[in-house]
């Protein structure tokens, strides 16, 4: 690697219904990544446990400062002496609802950034394919942002990748690499994936790393997989299958600025209000007018 360049990791699971299995599998998986030089590590979301049924998710989720897959990664982070992205845990906030919550633990193990899911994922796919977040979970309410030593790390989980405008408010804070760990179905990432990550990336002039659930889960969900890394040109770098495993990529943030240099768009963006059109043209009411 050239100096200023970090290597990249991201983590493609297929999360179960135990999360210590789950947490095992993601322990090896960065462990993995660590010995081939990984100085940042991002889990999907759900990393702990994706669960369908109420009963199955609140029966096996806990508070976060008893969370022992939280401890686990941060003592892991701690020992190997790199940055670990959970991209999200479930984690229990009161008896009805829990958070889609992602943490950033730093080389020392301490939690640097929370983040908590904003757009709940409330869709009717068809052919009974159907999801509500919102019944389990309560969504965030702020946009998050992180310094890693190689730049600034906009937070954001799953859905969220849908709506552009948080990304761009996250660019024009500072924001030059976007987190975007997910869980995208299969049917909404063969159509959707690829394009939505890297239009973000190019638009922001941002780096997306984007790591993945992926294959047949043991609630009978089937998630895309497919972890991304993009980089501010939409050039995709590194791209997993469907199957758990380790995706990687050297980051030079040097080419952030290059790309913005050459589509500068985060300095063009302007202000604007949408006003109603008129009826008519004005030049046909003149028209008509000299008639």
């Amino acid at each position: 690697m050239s100096a200023g360049t970090f290597k990249a990791a991201m983590i493609q699971m297929r999360s179960g219904l135990a999360p210590a299995a789950n947490i095992e599998a993601a322990v090896r998986m960065i462990g993995e990544a660590k010995s081939a030089g990984a100085d940042y590590v991002q889990t999907p979301e759900m990393t702990n446990i994706l669960a369908a049924r109420r009963e199955q998710l609140f029966a096996a989720i806990v508070e976060e400062q008893s969370d022992a897959a939280l401890a686990a990664l941060r003592e892991l982070a701690r020992q190997l002496g790199i940055y670990i992205h959970v991209g999200s845990l479930a984690i229990r906030i009161s008896s009805e609802r829990a958070a889609n919550r992602g943490f950033l633990i730093d080389r020392t193990g301490e939690i640097a950034a929370r983040y908590d899911k904003i757009h709940m994922f409330d869709v009717d796919l068809g052919n009974g394919e159907s999801y509500r977040e919102s019944n389990n979970y309560r969504a965030g309410e702020a946009g998050v942002l992180a310094d890693l030593p190689w730049g600034r790390l906009g937070v954001t989980i799953c859905y969220d990748l849908r709506f552009p405008a948080l990304y761009r408010a996250l660019a024009e804070a500072g924001a030059t690499m976007l987190a975007i760990p997910s869980a995208f179905t299969q049917k909404t990432g063969e159509a959707h994936w690829h394009v939505l990550n890297r239009a973000r990336a190019i638009e922001n002039g941002c780096y997306v790393f984007a790591a993945a659930q992926g294959g047949k889960h043991e609630n009978g969900r089937e998630t895309f997989g497919h972890s991304l890394i993009v980089d501010p040109w939409g050039r995709v770098l590194a791209e997993g299958g469907s199957e758990p495993g380790v995706v990687m990529a050297e980051i030079d943030p040097a080419e952030i600025a290059k790309a913005r240099g050459r589509i500068p768009s985060l300095e063009h963006g302007r202000r604007f209000e949408i006003v109603e059109p008129m009826a008519e043209p004005a030049h046909l009411h003149m028209v008509r007018g000299a008639e």
